[in-house]
């Protein structure tokens, strides 16, 4: 056994790496416990208590569950189930009739007679996507008297056509709306799509899908783009978002760099709601500084710098989703039974409390929205922030960098007390942000530049036009046979008014 002597210096040396070791550790422990949860597990953040029983009584209700006999019951047809068929639907109707040398009695041998019909059952039937080639054949017409009288010519009167989308190609409108609803609406990319037409025995190329849906969208999308973006900056409640995109051949840039779009739509008082897409190649505060600078109003967003360094016209309005969710994250890595009085636990509640509060709000108007969250919901807020002030947790555990978001935030969470428009969260542009990031799950990246330009001015209009209650592929077809013809930009907005 060998004995060491070492200096006091280098002991407590020692014991603060040991410490620091141990810090380490644990908050290593935790993010792979976060982890673990966020593959493995649920990505509900529902709360697992009543949250209106946390406005008038501060400690959550935990309900015990009764343990109670199941007896055997037999499954009943629920009366309020979703399915439901249009009314319109056109009905084929099936007679199934006894052949007429069948129609014999079998006890008399005598002859059989309708005597009634009933109706056994009803089926949904699906006919899969036909195609067809439609041929315009112009018709020409001239003068039979001048044919035999007129001296030097003989006038010619030829019916009117309507132009073509592309002019010079085969596309109709309703095969680029077709195409661009199974890509940007249900997140088909090209080569599959190029696929299923070879199985319907059409040898349709990629490419050429590529090509009109650029052709079609520069020509005739554009404009009614350009149109939403002007109306977009005239309301003064909007949200916005960002999200990552691969373009692969972007001037100045290696093709695995990250490019982003940006999305920007209007708030729960809208009429005619809009969404629009904008692509950039950076993430820089830049963009939406360029973007808004007709925009005066309430911008809600999530906690990114970019969005606090833009004009004094524009009050942002931060996201009280955000913060919550650091209190879920928080939460998660706790075991089940240890989490209630945690600090966790009473961020969370803070915030279920606000939310609840929120939703009894929902059928009030804007002032009185206004006026009811002033006396409730700021005293509430007040309350919070001094608990995330005074609470004494880690800096770099879960819970330190949720009470620490939610004061470096605290400037930007409270405005949304200044105007009855505006909402707690920003959950309204991260669900309209959401059809682009899975559709790129699938098609994964843009070619050129002009690609996802042409990708956003797509999905802005698809959005916008689900967003009003249309279907996208007849808004796309109705639009691309309308403006080539003198259809104006307001007569194609993607909404009924």
């Amino acid at each position: 056994m060998i004995n060491t002597t070492i200096s006091k210096t280098e002991y407590e040396n020692l014991l603060a790496e040991n410490a620091e070791l141990k810090a380490q550790i644990s908050w290593l422990i935790e993010q792979l416990k976060l982890s673990k949860h966020k593959q493995f597990c649920a990505s509900s953040e529902k709360s697992d208590y009543n949250q209106l029983s946390l406005i008038e009584n501060r400690e959550p209700e935990i309900s015990t569950p009764e343990i109670e006999e199941i007896k055997a019951y037999r499954r009943k047809k629920s009366k309020h189930s979703k399915d439901r068929l249009p009314p319109d639907l056109p009905v084929e109707i099936i007679e199934h009739e006894i052949p007429a040398d069948e129609q014999v009695c079998p006890k008399c041998d005598g002859n059989l007679h309708k005597m009634g019909k009933e109706t056994v059952r009803e089926e949904l039937v699906l006919i899969p996507a036909k195609a067809i080639i439609r041929r315009h054949v112009q018709h020409v017409y001239s003068c039979r008297n001048c044919e035999k009288n007129a001296v030097d010519s003989v006038p010619i009167a030829k019916a009117d056509i309507p132009k073509p989308v592309i002019k010079g190609g085969f596309a109709s409108p309703e095969s680029i709306a077709h195409i661009a609803s199974q890509k940007f609406v249900m997140g088909i990319p090209l080569y599959r799509q190029e696929q299923e037409w070879e199985r319907n025995g059409i040898l349709l190329s990629r490419q050429t899908m590529s090509n009109w849906l650029i052709k079609s969208a520069l020509d005739w999308l554009v404009p009614i783009y350009v149109r939403m973006c002007d109306l977009l900056l005239t309301h003064s409640n909007l949200h916005a978002d960002e999200t990552t995109l691969q373009v692969l051949n972007e001037p100045g840039k290696k093709a695995q760099s990250k490019s982003y779009v940006w999305l920007y739509r209007t708030g729960s008082d809208a009429k005619n709601h809009i969404v629009i897409y904008e692509y950039q190649p950076n993430r820089k505060a830049e963009n939406p500084k360029k973007f808004l600078k007709n925009f005066k109003g309430f911008l809600h967003t999530d906690g990114y710098d970019a969005y606090h360094n833009l004009p004094d016209d524009i009050t942002v309005a931060g996201c009280w989703a955000h913060v919550r969710r650091k209190f879920n994250d928080a939460l998660k890595i706790i075991p089940e039974p240890e989490r209630i009085g945690t600090a966790a636990f009473q961020g969370k509640h803070f915030c279920d409390c606000l939310f609840a509060l929120e939703r009894k709000f929902a059928e009030m108007t804007a002032d009185e929205r206004h006026e009811a969250r002033d006396k409730k919901l700021k005293p509430l807020m007040e309350e919070f922030f001094a608990w995330c002030e005074n609470s004494r947790v880690l800096p770099k555990s879960p819970i330190g960098q949720a009470v620490s978001y939610a004061l470096d935030q605290q400037k930007w969470l409270k405005n949304v007390l200044l105007d009855g428009r505006t909402e707690l969260s920003n959950n309204r542009a991260e669900r309209s942000i959401k059809p682009f990031v899975i559709g790129r799950k699938n098609w994964l990246f843009s070619n050129s530049v002009t690609g996802a330009d042409v990708n956003a001015v797509f999905y802005s209009l698809v959005e916008t036009a689900k967003e009003n209650g249309l279907n996208p592929f007849e808004y796309l077809a109705d639009v691309f046979r309308r403006a080539p013809n003198g259809a104006s930009v307001d007569e194609l907005l993607p909404w009924r008014d």
